[in-house]
């Protein structure tokens, strides 16, 4: 059976519209009783308040999370959600609503660690949601402008720009810092006080200590509830929120000394003129962070570069470059060699898929990789990409052909004279040198190739920049 800890929140939102055809459009109208809410003694009547559960649940259903503990997805959850609608509701005001624990899922990261992510169930995430849509209204305008992590009309895009400015404005030197699990080492204590700040309802203040659960949290892993004493996992939504309200003390404190910030979440880069200025940015740094936060600062990965040192300075997989144009975004070489990586594992020849399906996924990858990119110049890059993808599909093509003769049967009807089909089609040169011969340049050409589904990388590119 499941608990009324993580039924509830979903299941207003969703008895309350999903009975009308039209819940996917249903919006949050009274905006004004919103803007009267936020902030004051009544904040958890605005949290629980028809429409923002809408929102919330809408927001949770477009991420498109996994399941968490008890196995229910998004969509299966709705048919319990309208059942304990009013259970739920009751539950959350009289405050017997309790989290449930996370799943635990690790991530491997690039540097050879994990990341540890803790899942909550849908009806957790959705009430999570609706709290930090809440608190957004109420922090948005208390933070820095120096932070562009999990925040509205905010982006990395951003972020890397407003570097750029800085280094053409003088500043060429970096520091990095690198937080050690910063996620999971968030004091509990100190958080808290800093939501008491700006929180006057204590019911709200309670509930957010329930989801100690997510910031003191409660996680399984292989079928075992553990505890952690800090930190407030990644996973749900209320932690982007509360770990950017964590650091802004941060931001304010760099800010009020003059320091040219840039964070995304996380992510930090301070930046100054000198190699010693920026060497006594770094002590500084280190000082707050662990004096004044609690946090740990990981002095191995935290260090001074050039802002131009393109082997060592990367910032949310950025990096910049000069010519005699000036200062210039680039995608760092190592997230460079991750996509390629990528784009051969779902271009594998031996993957036996359909080439219009393969090419697909390739889309889908493209699209969200460069839309992320977008702001670097790597024009020259996509060109050569292009080139090299069109080879890899032509290989693919090549080895699903698999038999000698089917090889020759199809260069033919692609047009190749007899005698070159039969020579081609019983070679025994490698996959890939025949893809890059002139034989299958001329029978699989880049026209057939786009008729197929192939997608251009740079025309892609270059569409974003037009339309920039």
């Amino acid at each position: 059976m499941l608990n009324a800890e993580y039924q509830g929140n979903e299941g207003f939102l969703q008895r309350d519209s999903v009975e009308h055809k039209g819940y996917a459009e249903a919006q949050s109208t009274d905006r004004r009783e919103g803007r009267e809410r936020d902030g004051a003694s009544d904040l958890l009547e605005a949290i629980l308040d028809r429409n923002n559960l809408n929102r919330a649940y809408k927001r949770v259903k477009r991420n498109h999370g996994a399941a968490g503990i008890d196995g229910m997805t998004v969509e299966e959850s709705l048919p319990w959600l309208k059942e304990h609608r009013e259970e739920l509701l009751r539950s959350i005001r009289d405050g017997s609503y309790m989290p449930s624990p996370v799943r635990r899922k690790e991530i491997p990261k690039s540097d050879g660690g994990v990341r540890k992510l803790g899942i909550p169930t849908v009806v957790d995430r959705v009430i999570q949601q609706a709290i930090a849509q809440k608190l957004q209204s109420i922090w948005e305008p208390l933070f820095s402008d120096s932070s562009y992590g999990y925040r509205p009309r905010r982006s990395a895009q951003q972020a890397i720009q407003k570097v750029k400015e800085y280094a053409e404005e003088g500043y060429r030197y970096a520091v990095s810092v690198d937080l050690t699990k910063y996620f999971d080492t968030l004091n509990h204590e100190q958080l808290m006080n800093l939501l008491h700040k700006q929180i006057q309802d204590m019911r709200v203040l309670r509930l957010i200590k329930k989801y100690k659960k997510y910031l003191k949290s409660r996680v399984m892993e292989k079928g075992v509830i553990c505890k952690t004493e800090e930190g407030s996992p990644q996973g749900g939504p209320l932690s982007p929120l509360l770990a950017n309200l964590y650091l802004n003390e941060f931001d304010w404190e760099m800010n009020s000394r003059g320091v040219k910030l840039v964070r995304y979440a996380d992510d930090i880069v301070v930046l100054a003129k000198s190699k010693r200025a920026a060497e006594r940015l770094l002590e500084s740094c280190r000082k707050y962070l662990e004096g004044r936060l609690k946090l740990k600062m990981n002095t191995e990965k935290s260090k001074v570069t050039s802002i131009f040192a393109q082997k060592k300075f990367k910032f949310l997989g950025f990096c910049l470059g000069r010519n005699g144009s000036g200062t210039y975004i680039r995608v760092h070489r190592k997230s460079l060699a991750k996509a390629k990586e990528k784009l051969k594992l779902l271009t594998k020849r031996n993957r036996g898929r359909n080439v219009r399906a393969v090419m697909q996924e390739v889309k889908v990858f493209i699209r969200g990789w460069i839309g992320y990119f977008r702001a670097a110049d790597m024009k020259r890059t996509l060109m050569s990409w292009d080139e090299w993808m069109r080879r890899r599909f032509r290989m693919y093509i090549w080895k699903q052909w698999k038999k000698p003769k089917t090889k020759v049967a199809n260069l033919r009807k692609l047009g190749v004279p007899a005698d070159k089909a039969y020579q081609w089609g019983n070679s025994r040169l490698g996959y890939w040198r025949i893809a890059g011969s002139h034989v299958l340049e001329c029978s699989i050409t880049n026209e057939r190739l786009a008729a197929a589904g192939y997608f251009s990388i740079l025309s892609y590119y270059e569409s974003l920049h037009l339309c920039g």
